[in-house]
């Protein structure tokens, strides 16, 4: 199974040239990648000019966000169906940032339903903000998962994707890196939950990384968590940082 690496550039950069730079230099290492498949999650206004840039399919194009209805008096809002029609596969949903705005859990359930109706493949992203030593904090991403996932069915399920960021982990403000064995620990924590929701043949939902990923750690995480892919924030913004990445996991076995 490839690799996959997704790219979340948040709100950057400023301009569509500078986009349109980052995302050819990106491409261009991503497109000599056989077993990787690069997703690069780029602000909407982008979209369009970057959809023009990426042809074959070894690094396509992704939202970082989607609303729950597919058309209809929502201001600023994005639907799922407007994603599909400008040939998208891959939105983010349930983003740490985006909770941190005020997404609940059974906001970011409906989207999830939203995104899979509309054909997309759900990037869902789960994760805590601390942790205690008692071992609530795998509790609390169970939860996440579980209300994420409210009348989602099984066959749904090859629609999803799951994503751990660590938010004590990420950003600046971070408190102190996550470890492998941090990863690890939630990526059995993940596999569980599903089998126990939806039974022991719940077959392979891929499992992505997302803590302050570079270049030096990421084919680390790779080989020694056991995920699928990762979940890039401010290292996806340096195409040479991002490449180099993109290359460390094309080696990972």
């Amino acid at each position: 199974m490839k690799k996959l690496i997704i790219g979340n550039w948040k709100m950057y950069p400023a301009g569509v040239k500078e986009a349109r730079e980052k995302f050819v230099a990106i491409k261009k290492v991503a497109g000599t990648l056989k077993n990787v498949q690069t997703v690069v999650c780029p602000p909407f206004v982008f979209v369009g000019d970057l959809k023009k840039l990426a042809t074959g399919h070894r690094c396509v194009l992704g939202a970082q966000n989607a609303w729950i209805e597919n058309d209809g008096a929502y201001t600023g809002e994005v639907s799922p169906a407007m994603l599909s029609s400008m040939g998208l596969d891959y939105v983010i949903i349930g983003h740490s940032e985006r909770r941190v705005l005020g997404e609940t859990n059974e906001l970011v359930n409906k989207k999830v339903i939203a995104g899979i109706k509309a054909g997309l493949t759900v990037v869902l992203c789960v994760g805590e903000r601390e942790r205690d030593t008692d071992g609530e904090y795998m509790k609390y991403i169970a939860n996440q998962i579980r209300l994420a996932l409210v009348g989602v069915s099984k066959k749904d399920l090859s629609n999803v994707i799951i994503a751990y960021e660590p938010i004590w982990a990420v950003g600046k403000n971070s408190i102190h890196p996550a470890t492998t064995n941090d990863a690890l620990e939630v990526t059995i924590l993940v596999k569980k939950t599903l089998a126990y929701l939806y039974g022991k043949d719940v077959g392979t939902v891929p499992i992505l990384y997302g803590g302050s990923v570079d270049a030096k750690n990421c084919a680390e995480f790779l080989a020694k968590s056991h995920v699928d892919g990762l979940l890039v924030g401010r290292s996806s913004l340096d195409a040479t940082i991002f490449g180099e990445i993109l290359k460390s996991a094309e080696k990972v076995k």
